[in-house]
């Protein structure tokens, strides 16, 4: 059987056979009566790591982003966040339909942040009239772009000041965090909670991790409960999520120097517009006349992406550097038959 190489998410990596060991022998117990050893050991584990307090496990990164807002703020309070975020445009609205949270969107600059003066309007007075703004969630990296660190520390400086809590969608921060060089901790300076997602780059197959004081993360439990996600033997999960910490963390600098190498081959097609990526994600623009074709071409040669006028590819553990080479030949190839005719 032929491999396929999909370029779609780093959402489609698979568990290796040593990950799946790990999962087969992991200790288990009951996790809603605290039980689960492994699953106690990746919340202490994740919390050093990011030097919080307490850590929450959680089935999704959607679940656990929004069981901290959920426990930062109160029915009709406000958070702010910029209008591409993955907690306002990609979570189905939970924030607003289940927490009675309003989301305040914001336009994002070029590199991705939120301008400081902007936020800085967007806070309301305080007066019966307006919904109190509560919370400022941010998002690192987003679409593959790392946030600076000095734009964080002035974000949340400046969040902290006008009263407001921090949260950060720290879906691929494990990604901005090798990218910039720094620790864990480091990554995530400045914010009050932050959710990480286990089943990205690191590639366990479930599970995302909300990191908080110990009060937030008490009241995130109550959350997690009532949103379902109380799980039992949840020990067998979470031992991918260890293995994933101790194993996978530095070689997502391997998915970035791929994406730079899909990008720099790609470019070479005049047809395709290839942005430049920081980390494991590239864009490409071009004529919507071609995206059918182009999707089925890529198909018959055992590779997946979304393909759109702007299209996400997406490097991981799954994508070898002979992949990448595939793929750039694929794609001129598709193109060069195109405008032969």
């Amino acid at each position: 059987m032929n491999k396929t190489i999909d370029l779609r998410s780093d959402t489609v990596t698979r568990p290796s056979d040593a990950m799946r060991a790990a999962m087969a022998n992991a200790e288990v117990g009951d996790d809603v009566y605290g039980d689960d050893p492994t699953v106690n050991r990746l919340q202490l584990v994740t919390a050093e790591l990011f030097g919080f307090e307490a850590a929450l496990f959680a089935p999704s990164g959607t679940q656990s982003n929004l069981i901290g807002m959920m426990a930062h703020c109160d029915r009709g309070d406000e958070y702010l966040v910029g209008q591409q975020a993955h907690t306002y445009k990609y979570e189905a609205g939970g924030a607003a339909v289940l927490g009675s949270i309003q989301p305040q969107p914001l336009p994002h600059q070029p590199n991705g942040s939120l301008a400081l003066a902007d936020i800085a309007a967007a806070i309301k007075p305080d007066d019966i009239h307006f919904a109190k703004t509560r919370l400022l969630a941010l998002e690192n990296t987003i679409g593959g772009k790392v946030l600076p660190r000095d734009y964080l520390d002035a974000a949340t400086a400046l969040a902290h000041e006008r009263g407001m809590i921090t949260h950060l969608d720290g879906a691929r921060i494990f990604n901005a965090a090798v990218k910039q060089g720094i620790s864990l901790r480091a990554a995530t300076a400045g914010f009050d909670s932050v959710s990480v997602c286990l089943s990205k780059g690191l590639g366990a197959p479930v599970g995302s991790v909300l990191c908080g004081s110990r009060d937030m993360i008490q009241r995130g439990l109550r959350w997690r409960k009532m949103l379902g996600g109380g799980l039992r033997q949840a020990g067998i999960l979470a031992a991918a999520g260890l293995y994933a910490l101790d194993h996978n963390i530095e070689r997502l600098a391997e998915d970035h120097e791929n994406a730079i190498l899909l990008a720099t081959g790609l470019a070479d097609i005049d047809k395709l517009v290839v942005t430049d990526p920081q980390t494991n994600i590239l864009y490409a623009d071009m004529a919507e006349i071609h995206c059918v074709a182009l999707a089925k071409h890529l198909q018959n040669r055992g590779i997946l992406a979304s393909v759109s006028p702007h299209m996400r590819l997406v490097t991981h553990l799954d994508v070898s550097r002979a992949d990448v080479a595939l793929t750039v030949s694929a794609f001129k190839e598709f193109f060069r038959a195109a405008y032969r005719h």
